[in-house]
């Protein structure tokens, strides 16, 4: 008899570890797709349900994007805004100096150009994402697009973009981590350690990488292996859903996450 509750308590153990590894969530946004075709493809092919955030009007967007969606991976629309060191955005720029008719043409004219795109990030972004007004009124827009989500990829600590993001209930979330600011293997292998660390101890947390030579050999090796580490492995807009808890409309469309597999 007490052998029997010995195995049963043994095997209770193994249930609530294998729970405890299930709850970690993570999710990886490869940003600046769309300007260079190889490293592109490659990114694409990763291992897992990755997000991949698509530059408008560059010359590979189109593809790449049409790509990601045949393989059930997610597509954003990494919207260009004006940064703190006057960066060139690129086309499809938004700037502080523009009105709600100028933001509502270039915003649409940028999601025409980035098929099958569910949801926005920004790229740079260090100045506009702090100008409270014109984030109303962005946020706003998305929302009048319908179910798209929005991530902040946090180029400032003084961005508001998230909480204008909430007041006009668009689903959203913050970037917690770059993968490869610094661009060495060591390093991003260092990053990815504490996105885990991260998501083991709060149970969720976001990355943001780029299609770098050296994000992508790490990710290749090791996106494969997060499941073995009790890691799921989700798109953006899922993960916003599963932090959260909440039910989105738009979430029943999402397929599927597999549990495997950066401003």
């Amino acid at each position: 008899m007490r052998r029997d509750l010995n195995y049963i308590l043994i095997f209770l153990v193994v249930l609530a570890s294998q729970a405890v590894r299930a709850e970690a969530t993570i999710s990886i946004i490869i940003d600046d797709m769309g300007d260079r075709l190889a490293l592109g493809r490659r990114a694409v092919n990763l291992p897992g349900i990755l997000t991949y955030a698509f530059l408008p009007h560059a010359p590979h967007s189109k593809f790449l994007a049409e790509q990601a969606h045949e393989q059930q991976k997610q597509v954003m629309l990494h919207q260009p805004m004006s940064a703190e060191s006057h960066r060139k955005m690129g086309p499809g720029g938004l700037n502080q100096g523009m009105n709600g008719a100028e933001l509502a043409t270039i915003l649409a004219d940028n999601l025409a150009s980035v098929p099958y795109a569910e949801g926005v990030n920004n790229h740079m972004g260090s100045l506009l994402t702090q100008q409270k007004p014109i984030m109303d009124t962005f946020m706003h827009l998305l929302a009048q697009h319908g179910n798209l989500f929005f991530v902040d990829s946090r180029t400032t600590s003084a961005s508001v973009a998230l909480t204008e993001a909430r007041e006009n209930d668009v689903a959203s979330t913050a970037r917690d981590i770059f993968l490869d600011n610094t661009r060495s293997v060591e390093m991003i292998n260092r990053q990815l350690d504490a996105l885990i660390k991260k998501a083991k101890a709060r149970g969720f947390a976001l990355a943001i990488g780029h299609p770098y030579r050296e994000t992508l050999e790490v990710l290749e090796e090791r996106l494969p292996l997060l499941h073995e580490q009790g890691i799921n492995l989700v798109r953006a807009s899922d993960y916003i859903a599963r932090k959260y808890k909440e039910k989105f409309s738009w979430q029943t469309s999402l397929s599927p996450s597999h549990p495997v597999a950066k401003n």
